[in-house]
């Protein structure tokens, strides 16, 4: 279809995208085609969800069972960058608009749609996540926002939906604001907007509480350039081994996060997480790292694990510079294959054994035992020829009283 006279809505059969099916028809005069994901969120069956979306008016419903798409393309991606934003955070909503958009788009083709609606207010990181994508996709395509664009606040939808009489049953509203998918959960709002408030209990729906683990739990986890194939033995795709790792290190309340947080949009907000299964998954693929990238390319790695997950978060998912940071990192995990021996317990998950047979450590070269196969003598020469430069330097100083130690004789003095 060609006549582009509908709008794409990225539709969680939630109060906010069920009023915007309506009332984005009244005020644009566009059927509304609208579009749902299941990446590992939890919550109504996509059915149920489907059938709402009609009830409300829409065209279409198009519902994906996109869970093992996000944990292949997107998680395991996250995975191999060792993706944490500002040192603690896995990108938890930052990796799944990418895939949300790309369905946006090939729905907004298949039905003739010429604009592509979200349900993201004016201050969050998403409306720039999906704006974005959507541009980067398909310029021709347009955004729009109901809640942002068109003013819809709260008590304004609760009223329209009774008026228009919409299948949406009202229920005592989460003080929360959650988002959540099979890599992690993300919360925000309510209590928590005050950041000297702790967090309380019935904040967490990931993770257990830390301070009474059950008992501690050994894992071993096999890789093959850099994905999970198998668990304790048994061969696991993408989306079972975080699920399993989301269940084991959820348990011994792994993968907490509290965190002020940078906006892309240039405010500070309180952040908290749960992210069991990522977290634990990206601690065991970075020791497997340590073992099998050489030193200059691990130490460039890591710079670039780091711009990667600043640019994923700042709605760069399909840009350029991503794409060839992507081929970098490809790259890196040809020889990232191994076994990682981990134990999980009151929060944490600490690295007990490794093993790879492309692994760089050497133990002859590394004991301090007999067959130490190293060349001590060879040291000598490498001191002398790595300290050459700052010999000379230092000779020069001295030679015009600038040397460490006058420095120092001088300061000395001074103190007398």
């Amino acid at each position: 279809m060609t006549e582009n006279n509908r709008i794409v809505l990225a539709y969680s059969g939630g109060l906010d995208t069920s009023v915007s099916i309506p009332y984005l028809k009244e005020r644009t005069g566009k059927d509304v085609v609208a579009v749902s994901l299941d990446v590992g969120q939890g919550g109504e069956r996509l059915q149920t969800i489907r059938q709402r979306a009609l009830d409300c008016g829409a065209v279409e419903s198009v519902v994906v069972d996109a869970r093992d798409e996000f944990a292949r393309d997107y998680c395991m991606l996250a995975l191999k960058a060792n993706a944490m934003y500002e040192g603690v955070y896995p990108l938890v909503s930052a990796i799944s608009r990418p895939l949300i958009t790309k369905h946006l788009v090939q729905a907004a083709h298949q039905y003739g749609a010429d604009t592509i609606a979200h349900g993201c207010t004016g201050k969050g990181n998403d409306q720039v996540r999906f704006e974005v994508s959507i541009m980067s996709i398909d310029p021709s395509l347009k955004a729009i926002s109901p809640i942002r664009d068109l003013g819809l606040m709260r008590d304004v939808e609760i009223a329209y939906a009774k008026e228009h009489h919409l299948p949406i049953e009202q229920t005592e509203e989460s003080p929360y604001s959650i988002d959540q998918n099979v890599w992690g959960r993300a919360i925000e709002t309510g209590y928590l907007e005050d950041p000297w408030n702790g967090p309380t209990k019935d904040v967490y729906s990931y993770t257990d509480d830390p301070a009474f683990p059950p008992v501690e739990d050994e894992v071993t986890i096999d890789f093959e350039q850099g994905i999970p194939v198998r668990i304790d033995g048994r061969a696991v795709t993408p989306l079972e081994a975080i699920e399993e790792m989301n269940r084991r290190a959820g348990a011994q309340g792994i993968g907490r996060v509290d965190l002020i947080e940078d906006r892309l949009v240039g405010i500070k907000s309180r952040e908290l997480y749960e992210a069991p299964g990522a977290v634990a998954l990206i601690t065991a693929h970075q020791e497997l790292e340590n073992c099998c990238l050489e030193r200059e390319q691990h130490r460039i790695k890591r710079d670039i694990d780091k711009r990667w997950g600043e640019l994923v978060y700042d709605a760069q998912w399909y840009s350029p510079a991503v794409r060839s940071l992507n081929a970098f990192i490809e790259e890196t995990q040809r020889y990232v294959s191994g076994r990682i021996r981990m134990v999980m317990h009151g929060g944490r998950a600490v690295v007990t054994g490794r093993h790879s047979d492309s692994s760089l450590y050497d133990y002859s070269l590394a004991t301090y035992e007999s067959g130490d196969s190293f060349d001590q003598n060879a040291s000598n020469g490498f001191i002398a020829i790595y300290g050459l430069a700052d010999k000379v330097a230092a000779a020069r100083d001295m030679r015009f009283g600038n040397g460490i130690a006058q420095d120092g004789q001088e300061q000395d003095g001074q103190e007398q």
